[in-house]
């Protein structure tokens, strides 16, 4: 009997208010903020990225309109990568360990620490 495949979890290294560039897809070169990290299913939601039409049903008592709506949907974490704020360019993000003992997220680019 075949074991039963476990989705493997990548670490998600990207964080709720980091500015983001898209580099895969129709939105690719589009940068945003990010709102939302959906852990789970490897997925983050950006501002101002990837906007998709959905018909909604009027409803009176949650005060909806109803007709197309337009919103923000998720996209895949590895479609993204995180804006250096030294050399405004996209960048991978390593780890560091600062004199303090604690670890911080730092850009591979210029090696500039990313966390306040």
């Amino acid at each position: 009997m075949a074991k039963p495949r476990t989705k493997e979890r990548t670490k998600i290294r990207l964080r709720k208010d980091d500015l983001v560039e898209v580099i895969a897809g129709r939105d690719a070169g589009k940068r945003g903020k990010v709102i939302a990290v959906m852990r789970e299913s490897d997925r983050v939601l950006v501002q101002g990225v990837n906007f998709i039409k959905r018909h909604t049903r009027p409803n009176p008592q949650r005060n909806i309109k109803g007709g197309i709506v337009e919103r923000e949907a998720s996209i895949h974490v590895s479609n993204l990568m995180i804006v250096s704020p030294e050399d405004n360019k996209p960048t991978r993000i390593g780890s560091k360990l600062l004199a303090d003992g604690r670890r911080a997220r730092m850009s591979r680019r210029s090696g500039e620490v990313l966390d306040k």
